[in-house]
């Protein structure tokens, strides 16, 4: 044999390409496999998927080997198809799935259709599952609670509008010569709109150095914009055509934009007639239910995405809760809301539970006595008197300062909850979730390890 390339004597005898190695029983990803209980994972996986699905129809999915996936794909920010080509090549992933005895192993389309089928509400409860065991295993202890919220950042522009109403209308036109014939028509008769708001852009970019030039585009903008989008609805009107493959999603969008405009433009027009924002403001064409949340940050204090409710348990663990609006989970009702949660997932309120000085309330404190909390470190605003003192207070005080390093976890790069791969706001909240999943594996595989007496292998 000889060497395609370079020079020198090829291998008489061509390696082989399937390669026997062991799996170290100390990797993360052993120690998990050897370590959960599948049967109620996949019971657990098999019940929140029987609520999706309209019938069981078609072969039966392969959930051992999907659910293993989604603990994969918790363990460390990848993309679906990285996770793919692990899953396929890197024995610890393989043996996580179950799939060490096969040649088979899912594509990146399997692994998606299956997260979005479980979506936010399935991955919250595999990551309270986990967090079960946990406390079974005593790493975790559910007597004292503490809780917090935070921003989950999305991946999207800063929600200026001019730039929000010129994505309009470049979308429209992309997606809708792609839709069927009647808005390829549109598309075609409406071209000479397209182009001067186009050329309006340019100009607001490039020559809107004074505060009236600025106004005068956006003006012209909204116009253009207006006479579009009256457009747009009258061949949407009554317009239900059958179409297949990419032109269906591409049909689907240009619905979709339109609704949401319908929405923004109004908003917009507000802003621009008085210079206040609208209540309920859209700052995404592709997820408008998305908001901006107040955060107060020295450099940031605005960010533009979803509101968490978290809840660290004693030793580490940690539950998490994604807001459908802004409102949902201010601090002062989440102060109340996490010690409900923890009555409800483990039959029993914390005996301690902490919170910051912007949970505290009069009726707050009244509230979890009635719950069942003995100790409440609710910091007090002002001069009030805090309800423990002594090493209590100092022991909750601790405790409170520790979620910071948590939330600053589950954010980091590893687990990937800020700034998620998503097109949709049920997709940020999978995605939030599965981090916050991540972080308890790891710290599960950790304690387990730590009893046995033995250290994890390095990933």
């Amino acid at each position: 044999m000889t060497k395609k390339h370079g020079h020198g004597q090829g291998e008489l005898i061509p390696r082989s390409k399937r390669p026997t190695i062991p799996i170290d029983s100390s990797h993360q990803l052993a120690v998990l496999a050897d370590e959960l209980n599948w049967d109620e994972l996949l019971d657990l996986a098999e019940e929140i998927r029987s609520t999706k699905v309209k019938n069981n129809a078609g072969r039966p999915p392969h959930l051992r080997a999907l659910v293993g996936a989604l603990l994969l794909k918790a363990t460390r920010d990848l993309t679906f198809r990285q996770a793919d080509d692990l899953i396929r090549y890197y024995a610890p992933a393989r043996y996580l799935c179950g799939l060490t005895e096969t040649e088979w192993s899912p594509d990146h389309n399997t692994l998606h259709d299956f997260e979005v089928l479980l979506g936010e509400e399935g991955v919250r409860l595999v990551n309270e599952y986990v967090v079960k065991l946990a406390l079974k295993e005593r790493l975790t202890f559910s007597s004292l609670a503490v809780g917090d919220t935070t921003a989950q950042e999305a991946a999207i522009p800063y929600p200026n509008e001019m730039k929000l109403m010129a994505a309009f209308l470049s979308s429209v036109a992309s997606a809708g010569a792609r839709a069927g014939r009647k808005l390829r028509e549109f598309v075609s008769g409406t071209g000479e709109q397209f182009q001067q708001a186009k050329q309006t852009l340019r100009e607001f970019l490039l020559f809107g150095t004074t505060s009236e030039r600025r106004r005068q585009g956006m003006a012209q903008m909204i116009t253009h914009v207006r006479a579009v989008l009256g457009k747009l609805g009258q061949t949407l009107e009554g317009l239900s055509p059958q179409l297949r493959g990419y032109a269906k999603v591409a049909f689907t969008r240009v619905q979709k934009l339109h609704q949401v405009m319908e929405r923004l433009l109004p908003q917009i027009e507000h802003w621009h007639r008085t210079g206040r924002v609208a209540r309920r403001k859209i700052i995404s064409l592709v997820m408008p239910k998305l908001y901006s949340v107040l955060r107060g940050k020295m450099g940031k204090q605005i960010e533009f995405g979803l509101n968490w409710g978290i809840t660290r348990l004693k030793g580490g663990f940690v539950l998490a809760h994604v807001a459908a609006d802004r409102q949902e989970l201010s601090d002062i009702r989440y102060a109340v809301k996490s010690v409900e949660e923890c009555k409800r997932l483990f039959g029993r309120a914390p005996i301690a539970y902490a919170y910051d000085r912007a949970g505290h309330s009069t009726a707050n404190v009244a509230k979890l006595r009635e719950l069942g909390v003995c100790q409440i470190g609710l910091a007090p605003r002002g001069r009030l008197a805090w309800e423990v003192e002594g090493a209590t207070k100092r022991r909750l005080i601790s405790e409170r300062i520790r979620i910071e390093g948590s939330i600053g976890t589950f954010k980091s790069r590893r687990f990937g909850f800020n700034r998620p791969r998503a097109r949709s706001e049920g997709m940020m909240g999978a995605c939030g979730q599965r981090a916050v999943l991540g972080m308890n594996l790891s710290r599960l595989a950790k304690g387990l390890a730590d009893r046995a007496g033995f250290q994890l292998a390095p990933n």
